[in-house]
């Protein structure tokens, strides 16, 4: 029992380890074809498959037909992803080979095919000035070009070194033919097979976006951020930066119309719409939604309708009116408590007098401060008294509670006059007077002379 379960745990190790393999001995594999002498079929052999060569036939016969099955645009865009791989493997084999002669080179023209011309247009001449690249680079990089090789250190390559480096750059120049050819034959189909990419980014793009895609259900598959960067090439600077490059995140898309004729500080986000509406427009097309087309040109019209809008400049600030003065007179709290506060916190006749200023008569030095209060050649501050009528209810109220508090004895019917106040001490004084019983209808009701009165009948 125990041998079997040992027998079994190690043949599945064995079958984890059989199905992690391939990748792993994968790139060993390139990495000692790459640092290899072998000889350039060992490398690159797709030139030499049935399979591209039926493909090849097929599309030169198709050229001349208008009905084209869709089987073959498929095996058409699976082609040109292997033919993208062939390329870069070449490319690998043909940097690793020239690098012994002009290693500086790699660096100054990262793409692929123009590197190929390029090594092959130099070849092992050491003067690059004796050599013509004005129909191969851009007149910056050429320069570039010759002041790297006059301070190079590389060494003429051997005749035979020299040629397996000038075959593969042919290899590479004739695959790059043939995937311009099978590219332009997808575009002259690409209205048929997705009618809504092509409404949105052409029928050229759409083709190249097929073609890295690997067909049009792996393209419906990949999320936009992935479509935008689909042929994202390397550019050279020329030993400057390229953080600050916008057209550095943007693949084929850059290609397109809408995206040309886009301002530059726009480009960016002009190229995640496209992407966007381009995923949506593939995967129409990957379950036939739409043959006619219409929700692609609809896609393309919305891309429009935003970047005329991000175009469109900021509203000026719209001056505000005022709003309509209330006339109705407002609510305010009045009463004996408010009254009272406004006499409590009203400004003095003292300090009016301070604020104002003798018309035509220059103040003196030490009245300074003080307005009109005081006289002239007087250093004394006089204020006439001003009654208020809070004071005098004060006043009032404060001789009723003398008075009143002064004779708090009643026993009975009989109240004391003695008045006992902080100013006098003992006073004599009328109670009844004190509480208002000395006059009028009290007098005439309550007096002890006072007799029946007499009524006349009507």
């Amino acid at each position: 029992m125990a041998t079997t379960l040992g027998d079994s745990f190690l043949s599945e190790l064995d079958e984890l380890s059989d199905n992690e393999a391939p990748d792993f001995d994968e790139n060993v594999g390139k990495e000692e074809t790459l640092n290899s002498d072998h000889d350039l079929d060992s490398v690159s052999n797709l030139h030499k498959t049935q399979r591209y060569a039926d493909i090849m036939q097929k599309v030169e016969e198709a050229l001349e037909n208008e009905t084209v099955p869709y089987k073959l645009i498929m095996d058409c865009n699976q082609l040109l992803v292997d033919i993208e791989d062939e390329i870069t493997i070449v490319h690998n084999f043909i940097r690793y080979k020239y690098r012994l002669k002009f290693q500086e080179l790699e660096s100054l023209v990262p793409q692929a095919i123009d590197y190929a011309r390029v090594v092959k247009q130099i070849g092992n001449e050491t003067d690059l000035t004796l050599v013509d690249l004005k129909d191969l680079l851009k007149q910056h990089t050429i320069m570039t070009v010759k002041l790297a090789a006059s301070t190079t250190k590389g060494k003429p390559l051997p005749e035979d070194v020299l040629q397996k480096t000038m075959d593969a750059c042919d290899r590479a120049i004739d695959l790059d033919s043939a995937k311009k050819k099978i590219l332009e034959f997808t575009e002259t189909k690409m209205v048929c097979i997705a009618p809504n990419l092509s409404a949105i980014v052409g029928c050229a793009v759409a083709a190249k976006l097929m073609g890295t895609a690997g067909g049009l259900s792996e393209l419906a598959n990949m999320p936009a951020c992935h479509v935008r960067l689909l042929g994202k090439k390397r550019k050279s600077l020329d030993g400057f930066s390229s953080a600050a490059t916008q057209s550095s995140r943007v693949g084929y898309l850059e290609q397109t119309e809408i995206f040309q004729s886009t301002p530059p500080e726009l480009r960016l986000r002009v190229s995640k719409l496209l992407a966007c509406k381009s995923t949506l427009a593939a995967r129409i097309d990957a379950v036939k939604g739409d043959p006619s087309g219409k929700n692609g040109k609809a896609f393309r019209e919305e891309i429009r309708n935003k970047i005329d809008k991000l175009q469109e400049p900021c509203l000026a600030r719209q001056p505000k009116q005022l709003p309509v003065p209330n006339t109705n007179p407002k609510k305010r709290r009045g009463g004996r408590r408010l009254r009272k506060t406004k006499e409590r916190y009203a400004v003095t006749e003292m300090r009016k007098q301070a604020n104002r200023v003798a018309f035509g008569e220059t103040p003196e030095e030490s009245s300074l401060g003080y307005g009109m209060l005081g006289q002239a050649q007087s250093k004394r501050l006089r204020m006439s008294s001003v009654p208020s009528n809070l004071k005098a209810k004060v006043a009032k109220k404060v001789r009723e509670r003398q008075y009143s508090g002064g004779t708090t004895t009643y026993s009975g019917f009989m109240t004391s006059s003695l008045a006992f106040t902080p100013v006098k001490g003992t006073e004599l004084r009328n109670p009844h007077q004190a509480l208002g019983f000395g006059s009028g209808t009290q007098r005439t009701y309550f007096s002890k002379f006072t007799t029946f009165s007499k009524l006349n009948k009507i």
